[in-house]
């Protein structure tokens, strides 16, 4: 008798992912349940999705001040906030899709948010190096840590984005190549909107960054919507998904969940020194390797698209 309120309940969760072959184990047994229950609570408060990002923003924030101290009780606290950080960079998405109100504009101000928390997180951790006297080459170590950071995540997103376009028919509205927003950017004025443009130059400098990295995937997009105006048939779908399915648990790797548990640990035992230096190797040899087979995978894509134009 308890079993079907129980599996309408999980199905309400589920419409709110992204897609579930996206989502970690993490997210799926812990944030997003959370997230759900978060959603739902804002929704009843009339909160929009940006508030919630600013909250979850904030968090962060404060979680990155935190971690300066060499407290370990100080540091735990800002573990707890790093996780509400975390939950409500999940709700925020979650009451999008709940209350149908997604938009480029949230998911653009998401980035900006999740950005300025590892901001945080990078400068109090480099001070807190420092003051316990590292070199100071270790800003030298640290920004080059962030501009990995940064690239890999962005990355990540991008295949995750690009994977839900091939394959979910409900992902191909959300992935915007860098011509199409430099277009929109040129038409609008800093004068008259000031505030919407400097998130467009964000996003198009973002979008830019994803598509230099992988500039055959980028190709192979360019040419599937040539050919299909859109509308992906479902062998390409079934071939893509088959191909790119297995790569998604690697990318995951590169994703949120994977540095804050990292970073728990070393602040733990007192070494958040060490995350600068993971970041730096571990993650980017991962990153390199797979951006290799990305890029074997669309190339293999892309010539199988062009037998199908040169067939028909």
């Amino acid at each position: 008798m308890t079993s079907q309120p129980t599996e309408t309940s999980h199905s309400r969760v589920a419409a709110t992912y992204k897609a579930r072959e996206v989502e970690g184990v993490l997210d799926l047994y812990f944030y997003r349940p959370l997230g759900f229950r978060l959603a739902e609570f804002f929704a009843r408060l009339k909160m929009t999705p940006a508030a919630v990002t600013l909250l979850g923003g904030v968090c962060g924030v404060v979680a990155g001040h935190l971690y300066y101290y060499r407290d370990l009780r100080i540091n735990i606290m800002g573990m707890l906030l790093h996780v509400c950080a975390n939950a409500l960079d999940n709700a925020d998405g979650q009451l999008a899709r709940l209350t149908q109100r997604e938009s480029r504009k949230g998911r653009i101000i998401d980035s900006v948010a999740d950005h300025l928390v590892f901001v945080s997180i990078y400068l109090h951790l480099t001070l807190r190096c420092v003051f316990e006297g590292s070199s100071p080459a270790i800003w030298v170590l640290a920004f080059a840590a962030g501009i990995s950071h940064a690239l890999q995540g962005a990355t990540a997103d991008y295949y995750r984005s690009t994977y839900l376009y091939f394959t979910a028919t409900g992902g191909r509205t959300g992935l915007d190549s860098s011509s199409g927003v430099r277009s929109e950017y040129q038409k609008w004025s800093w004068h008259q909107r000031p505030w919407d443009k400097l998130l467009l130059a964000l996003y198009l400098n973002f979008t830019r960054q994803q598509e230099m990295l992988a500039p055959r995937l980028k190709k192979l997009r360019e040419t599937v919507t040539e050919l299909f105006h859109g509308q992906i048939p479902g062998w390409l779908q079934q071939r893509y998904q088959n191909l790119a399915g297995p790569m998604l648990k690697w990318w995951r790797l590169l994703m949120t969940n994977t540095r804050m548990l990292v970073l728990f640990a070393l602040l733990l035992i007192g070494r958040p020194i060490y995350f600068f230096w993971f970041e730096l190797i571990p993650f980017n040899l991962l990153f390199v390797y797979l951006i290799f087979r990305q890029e074997t995978i669309a190339e293999s894509m892309q010539e199988v698209a062009q037998k199908w134009r040169d067939l028909a």
